[in-house]
């Protein structure tokens, strides 16, 4: 506690030192302890604070009269905003003539994010275009509603120059060109999986927004001449095509005379790109920085490595998928200097001797992705230790031949480290994962279907990677109880955590999990050692859980359905297929969570229909994704599934 004479001397900080100190601290929870120390500090906080993220809808119209200066909203967490919300929150509150006008916070807003608002229409979103004179950046993404209608209304926002519609698949080359006529000033644009659009909407876009620096329309159906139209766009810089099944060498091409500020390039799927379209592309544009072309080339040809020894400035590659020499990492070495990057995942033709020449002269390799190259070994691994000493990331899943000797390497030398995959490697052991752990900046290890491994190993990490957020330990049955606390212990940033299949964990062990305060995400597939009591713990001690996976669960009893049922109020998805849960215990989960969006829901044996008709019936305004048991399809009222489907509700049969 402070001394009186202590809290008078920081309450005498002017109003501007105090702002200072505000911004200096990165940390929302350093923020939040901030805000709490006194009235003056709170109001502090409200007047600097210039970003909200939502996470429960009925405390919007407080928190946005609380924040009356901000400038980026994000409302991602809440999908059941809709017209009607918005309508409230930009009109007057309260009974008397004196409230406040909640609007104002839409004033100096610039950015929105309303990704999966599925009750959002037309009339909500031409209030928040009018409301949002500022409005320069808008992400509409994975909105099942949006439309062409939907498009119009925001083309009234003038001022937009970003604007993410993925997957809007209602959204046609009508939409498009609304927003391509209103919003002309438009820098970046995301249209990936909307599946309507055709050459005719990606034509008019780029004839009206010329001045757009990133265009991505990955998986669409356009044809080569949506390349002619694209080559066209002076400014561009970054260009995604993944997966796009009609374009070919051909538009390529086109490419390779137009896009002069092109710097990144993503070709990765598509089928018809072979070596001679990525000729076309790396022939003109020598200042490119990135090349995705993973899983479209069969094999890396000798052509195109020639025209790659102009890319001095290339700093990502990724090729997973195709054949490769040990003459490629020649070339590539001697000429790519500048790669920070390389993905390598699944390419044929890998070695210990090609890994050996490529590191040797990229130096400045940040991100290495080696999965599924089957014959490195540790001499590969001791080459990258030894030459790429600033590495932070390194995958090498299923590469099994890597043992102790190559993570005693990259605990000596590549101390920056903080993310490391080896799922199914399976000579790594707890002495590896000794080694391994020197690496104190490690912040992901994923060691799956490493079945070597013990909660000796565990406690290694536990002690030392205290920065780690992320942890999966899939199928690592020689985890148990005491691993668990070891990692309780030390791992208080965890948030990310998959216990599955570790048949060892107990109800003590749950136990200890429940000390993880900021964890999020946890898999718990078949625990069968597991009951209530350790998922009462779970519920109670971690408060963020967002995620929750516990299938095949069978043991786990009412009285921890309850606890969740209480405590986790912030779960946005479960999966409590073949659990043992009672109609009264499903009725209370689905009801309960009300940020609640997605569940499965497959061979609940212990329920009947009419119990999960109720459970559907009681989160119906909010869930976005069910997946079901397929004879339900039959058994379940017509009016239960209208209603799923109306409010744009994905039902999966299973």
């Amino acid at each position: 506690m402070l001394s009186f004479q202590s809290s008078k001397n920081v309450l005498s900080l002017t109003e501007d030192l105090l702002v200072r100190i505000y911004e200096l601290l990165a940390a929302e929870s350093d923020r939040k302890s901030f805000r709490l120390v006194c009235r003056e500090f709170r109001r502090i906080d409200s007047l600097t604070r210039r970003h909200l993220r939502v996470i429960r809808i009925e405390f919007l119209p407080i928190l946005l009269r609380k924040y009356p200066r901000l400038q980026s909203l994000d409302l991602s967490a809440c999908p059941r905003i809709d017209d009607g919300v918005v309508s409230l929150l930009l009109t007057r509150v309260g009974p008397g003539s004196n409230s406040p006008i909640l609007g104002h916070w839409a004033w100096g807003l610039k950015s929105l994010v309303l990704s999966r608002a599925t009750g959002l229409r037309f009339s909500g979103l031409e209030m928040l275009a009018r409301a949002c004179p500022c409005l320069e950046s808008v992400d509409v993404s994975y909105c099942c509603g949006f439309g062409d209608r939907e498009a119009a209304a925001l083309s009234s926002a003038v001022g937009l120059r970003e604007l993410n519609m993925d997957k809007c698949l209602q959204l046609t080359d009508v939409g498009l060109a609304k927003i391509a006529v209103g919003c002309s000033k438009l820098e970046k644009l995301s249209l990936k999986w909307c599946m309507e659009m055709t050459d005719l909407g990606i034509d008019l876009l780029c004839k009206k927004c010329v001045d757009l620096k990133y265009l991505d329309v990955s998986y669409l159906k356009v044809t080569n001449e949506s390349l002619h139209s694209i080559a066209s766009l002076l400014k561009l810089e970054v260009l995604g095509l993944m997966a796009c099944p009609l374009i070919d060498d051909v538009g390529l091409q086109f490419i390779e005379r137009g896009c002069p500020s092109l710097k990144v390039i993503d070709v990765s799927r598509c089928e018809g790109v072979s070596s001679s379209g990525l000729i076309f592309v790396v022939r003109g544009h020598r200042n490119l920085l990135e090349l995705n072309a993973g899983y479209c080339l069969s094999e890396l040809s000798t052509a195109l490595l020639h025209q790659m020894k102009n890319l001095n400035h290339l700093e990502v590659i990724r090729i997973d998928g195709a054949r490769i020499s040990e003459t490629s990492f020649q070339v590539i070495s001697a000429n790519c200097k500048s790669l920070v990057e390389i993905g390598l995942s699944k390419c044929v033709g890998v070695t210990n001797m090609g890994i050996m020449r490529l590191v040797s002269a990229c130096i400045n390799l940040r991100v290495l992705n080696l999965t599924c190259c089957h014959p490195i070994t540790d001499a590969a691994i001791s080459a990258i230790a030894y030459s790429c000493r600033g590495l932070v990331c390194l995958k090498v899943e299923s590469c099994n031949m890597i043992t102790e000797k190559g993570l005693c390497q990259l605990g000596s030398f590549c101390l920056l480290l903080e993310e490391i995959d080896l799922t199914d490697c399976c000579g790594v052991n707890d002495k590896g994962l000794e080694y391994l752990s020197r690496c104190s900046e490690l912040s992901c290890l994923k060691l799956g279907l490493c079945t070597n491994i013990s909660n000796k190993g565990l406690s290694y990490i536990g002690s030392n990677c205290l920065k780690i957020h992320e942890l999966d330990l899939y199928r690592c049955t020689g985890i148990g109880d005491d691993g668990l606390e070891a990692l309780s212990n030390g791992c208080k940033k965890l948030r990310k955590l998959n216990l599955s299949y570790c048949n060892e964990v107990s109800d003590r062990g749950l136990g200890y999990i429940g000390r993880l305060e900021e964890l999020s995400d946890l898999e718990m597939r078949a625990l069968h050692k597991i009951t209530g009591v350790g998922l009462e713990a779970v519920a109670v001690g971690c408060k963020r859980l967002a995620d929750l996976d516990m299938k095949h669960c069978e043991k786990v009893g009412d009285s921890g359905f309850w606890a969740l049922a209480y405590y986790s109020k912030n779960l946005r998805q479960i999966n409590l297929s073949y659990c043992g849960i009672s109609d009264m215990a499903l009725c209370m989960v689905m009801g309960n969570m009300s940020r609640l969006q997605e569940a499965k829901l497959v061979h609940l044996s212990n329920c009947t229909v009419e119990g999960v008709e109720l459970a559907l019936r009681a989160c119906c305004v909010r869930i976005k994704k069910v997946k079901l048991f397929a004879p339900l399809r039959f058994m379940l009222s017509s009016e239960i599934l209208e209603i799923l489907h109306a409010r744009g509700c994905i039902i999966r049969w299973d």
